[in-house]
């Protein structure tokens, strides 16, 4: 390797070395939350029931025998009112329906309340607190466009690209300056 490839190689790591150290200080704080809140969710199905309610079983795993859907949402609801608060909202984020284990989840958009109900009998299996849905909107960002008021997730996607492109960055950056000072100490070996 020539003086000049090697002052040429030497500046390419001081500006890596620089990106590296500018992306980690301006970015410190969001990538600590991302792998905090990483770690959480990682765990949160074993977590015994602390950040995501246990999933109890259903009488029949036939959804011909089922209840309606429409029936179930009112029995929900009604629960969600009589045992939690009369005025929560029970504006639904999602059914979520487990065949296998006979019963249903109904996940509601407004607050972090689940209700378990029997998919054939209709019975309470259990109400719970999901507090993975918090972090989960933490961990991405969603948390923001909901406290702003944004709608359509920008805020979630601008943050997200920007950490993904700034996890990319560091990825790049910390390769080479890993390497680069390899290869440079090799290159002066071999000359």
């Amino acid at each position: 390797m020539s003086n000049s490839e090697r002052k040429k190689q030497a500046q390419t790591l001081r500006t890596f070395r620089k990106a590296h150290r500018l992306t980690g200080a301006l970015l410190f704080v969001f990538f600590f939350i991302v792998a905090v809140t990483g770690i959480f969710l990682g765990w949160k199905k074993h977590s015994g029931g602390t950040m995501l309610p246990k999933s109890y079983k259903g009488t029949t795993t036939e959804l011909k025998n089922w209840k309606g859907l429409e029936d179930l949402n009112s029995i929900a609801t009604q629960i969600l009112k009589d045992s939690i608060d009369p005025n929560l909202s029970t504006e639904l984020s999602r059914i979520d329906i487990r065949k296998s284990k006979g019963m249903l989840k109904f996940i509601y958009s407004e607050h972090h309340w689940e209700i378990q109900l029997d998919g054939g009998t209709g019975a309470l299996l259990n109400i719970g607190r999901r507090h993975s849905d918090w972090i989960e909107n933490l961990h991405d960002g969603s948390i923001v466009d909901g406290a702003l008021g944004i709608s359509k997730g920008w805020f979630k996607l601008v943050y997200t690209s920007i950490m993904g492109f700034a996890l990319l960055l560091f990825t790049i950056t910390g390769f080479w300056l890993w390497y680069g000072p390899k290869r440079m100490r090799k290159e002066q070996r071999s000359r």
